[in-house]
């Protein structure tokens, strides 16, 4: 436990400190995450990272995450990626004789699509202009927050199972103590900045980062019971890999700019 508490700060410290500083430190930060996240999906589904359908899902993740308009370089749109990314794909069952099957395809696809898209919307909501550091801080904490409800409402009144099968330590109302925590937390933001969000739209924010990161966290549990492993790997001493810390975020993030909750 002193591990895990002293990695937990330190970590989080760091990452706040680049968020705060933003521009290309927290873009190459979220870049190298996004490269070791992928290799850890990779490794979950015994790909090694030099097979070819290994390096094109690493090439979809880095066509998501660089800041290909910032280097003045036109990129193709999210849809073209993911078609283009397909075929090559699917074309390498073909030229491997199905030893990389279509099943080995399409999780490689997945992969690209759920590291990359997930960690550049982290990026894409950094550089919303203006308040992207106040947009991004509001979508951290009310995941946060979420996460830190659920775990102490859970311990402190946890008795009906949420989905044993998946989570079996998760409980309803540790799940509806974390919605709650998250929009108290969304409402003080409202209230510290009543001109950049209303109270409206940031328990809007604030009910989407909660449900959403709860079900990116049980998503995750999911694919370890799966794949019967306890974590994505052990970049983090005592909190596992890049995909157990940011398993909430990247459901949330990609989520709050899809609905137009969040500026594009």
């Amino acid at each position: 436990m002193r591990q895990r508490i002293i990695t937990g700060v330190l970590a989080g410290a760091f990452l706040v400190a680049l968020t705060i500083v933003g521009g290309w430190l927290f873009t190459s930060l979220l870049v190298l995450l996004a490269i070791i996240g992928f290799t850890e999906y990779a490794k979950m589904n015994g790909v090694k990272w030099s097979h070819p359908s290994a390096l094109l899902g690493y090439a979809g993740v880095l066509l998501f995450v660089l800041p290909w308009s910032e280097w003045n370089m036109d990129v193709p749109s999210e849809m073209t990626i993911m078609w283009m990314l397909a075929f090559l794909l699917l074309a390498v069952t073909v030229i491997t004789k199905n030893k990389t099957t279509i099943d080995g395809a399409a999780l490689m696809l997945l992969g690209a699509l759920y590291v990359g898209y997930g960690f550049a919307a982290m990026i894409d909501v950094r550089g919303i202009v203006p308040n992207g550091l106040f947009w991004t801080f509001l979508s951290f904490s009310c995941t946060i927050a979420s996460d830190t409800g659920a775990y102490f409402c859970g311990r402190t009144f946890g008795r009906t199972k949420l989905w044993p099968s998946i989570s079996p330590n998760k409980t309803v109302e540790g799940a509806l103590g974390g919605v709650v925590l998250s929009l108290v937390v969304a409402s003080v933001f409202s209230l510290s900045a009543p001109d950049t969000i209303d109270l409206p739209k940031a328990l809007l924010i604030g009910l989407l980062a909660a449900v959403a990161g709860q079900f990116g966290d049980l998503i995750q549990s999911a694919y370890k019971r799966v794949r019967d492993i306890k974590d994505t790997g052990t970049l983090l001493p005592g909190h596992g890999g890049v995909l157990d810390r940011f398993d909430s975020w990247l459901i949330v993030f990609p989520l709050l700019l899809l609905t137009g909750l969040l500026p594009a």
